[in-house]
Formats: structure tokens, sequence, C-alpha cells
């Protein structure tokens, strides 16, 4: 297989995964436009109203909400020890590995790369409420699309002691690598408390009081966001915009590289 038909193939290729994230992007988008802007007076109105008529328990409704966190007892975040409602972090050991190769006449070349494997990672977040100037309510962010503020990126490249790594509230006990470790690299991010967020999900009084949640029908999206509800749609129908012109080219460029391979 010469050289046009492999460039041309893996055009074809990265064509087809940006037709899927140009599809994730106008869900995104549709969601957050679709969702009804309410405030948590609006909600309680309403649920008491639908359960003075049909009984509670049953009520759903997909809603988007702007307010501040409000929890009283934060996760604080492993590494950095922020106090947040969800974190994620990751811990990397970066080392040099020796790769020996062949050319096609037989002969042996050594180089060293640079690579990394992650040793460590975990994620936690926990219920909180959503604090607006009319009351506040429940969010279970339970796999919610989240955006976090990244709190840590740092290198460390000095041996650990007694074999093990530590940071903050996480250790980690080494064992013999006989790789040669250059040193590990921590990241961490968190959604802070007390920050102003959009909420875009699904309320309902299923459990007796109102909470928003991951909605129940698959084309809505879950997203919990630091920016406001018309900054992310217009970066969501931007992003839509710019996969579907990166598509239209790889798909065009592909199929005449993979046209020329033939031909050749």
């Amino acid at each position: 297989m010469n050289a046009w038909l492999v460039i041309g193939i893996i055009l074809l290729i990265v064509g087809v995964v940006l037709f899927f994230v140009r599809r994730h992007q106008q869900s995104r988008a549709f969601s957050i436009k679709s969702a009804r802007r309410v405030n948590v007076a609006e909600l309680e109105k309403m649920a008491q109203a639908i359960a003075a008529e049909i009984g509670g328990g049953d009520w759903r409704d997909y809603v988007k909400l702007w307010g501040q966190i409000d929890a009283p007892q934060p996760l604080i975040s492993e590494l950095k020890q922020v106090p947040c409602v969800y974190y994620s972090f990751k811990v990397q050991r970066e080392y040099e590995e020796t790769i020996m190769t062949k050319d096609s006449e037989g002969n042996t070349s050594r180089r060293t790369e640079r690579r990394s494997e992650v040793i460590a990672s975990n994620q936690q977040s926990k219920p909180f409420y959503l604090q607006d100037d009319t009351g506040k309510v429940q969010i279970d962010p339970a796999e919610a699309a989240i955006e976090t503020v990244q709190v840590l990126s740092k290198f460390r490249s000095d041996a650990p002691v007694s074999g093990m790594l530590r940071m903050g509230d996480f250790s980690l006990t080494l064992g013999d690598n006989a790789r040669r470790t250059l040193g590990y690299r921590y990241t961490e991010s968190v959604l802070p408390a007390n920050r102003q967020i959009l909420v875009v999900g699904e309320v309902s009084d299923r459990t007796g009081r109102l909470s928003i949640s991951r909605p129940q029908a698959r084309d809505k999206k879950y997203i919990i966001s630091l920016k406001t509800d018309e900054s992310l749609a217009a970066s969501a129908a931007r992003n839509a915009h710019c996969a579907l012109i990166a598509m239209i080219v790889c798909l065009t460029l592909g199929t005449v590289l993979i046209v020329i391979g033939m031909i050749l």
C-alpha cells in the first residue's frame, strides 16, 4: 500500500470521527437552547400545582438554572486539598525507554524515547444545592458533563521517600521497574465550592423533594458549567461549525488521495 492510500484512508477516518464530534456538539447546543429557563421558586410552584392535581412523584421537566453552589460539607480534593463538589486527578510516571529497530537492510539502530503511563487516577462527586435569589434545589452531579478548573499541574523529578509517592491525601507504594524513571506528573481538576454555575438537567419530585439529575431521555444532555447558557450554546454551535468544515476538508482530500493512490 503506497503513501497516498495510507494518508487518504487516515483522512477518511478522521472525517468520520469529526462527523460524530459535530453531531455531539449540535446535540449539546440544542439541549441548552431547548431547556426551559427557570428559577427555584418557579420549580417549587409548578411542583406543588402538579402534586395537588395528580399527586407527587411523577413530575419531570427539562430545565436550566443559574445560581451558586451551596455545599455545607464539601469534598476536599486529594492532591491540592481544594474544597469542591467534584474532583478528578491523575498521576503519571514519565520515563525513558530504549527502542531497537531494524531497517530493510537488517541494520540495527537504537534510540531513546520519552514515554508516560498513568499509575493512579480517581474522581469523586457529591450532591449539593444550587442557590439562587428565590431558593435552593438539590443537584445530583452523577453522570453530568462537568466543566472543571485545573488546580494542579506539577512535575516532580525528586525521588520518592521510602519508595512511596505522597501528595495531599494521596499516597502510593511504588514497585520495582527496570525502565528509567524521570519523574512523576500530578494533575487535578475540580468544580470548586461556592462558584456560580449553570445546570442543565431534569428536575423531578420522585424522591419526595425537588432534585435535578441526568435526564432519562438519551437525546438530552446533563451539563454543569461555569459559563452562562448563552455562552455555552454559542460555543457548542461554533464547535459544530468548525467540525463540519474540518470534516468536509478531510473527506474530500482523503477521497482525492485514495484515487491518486489507486492510479499510481
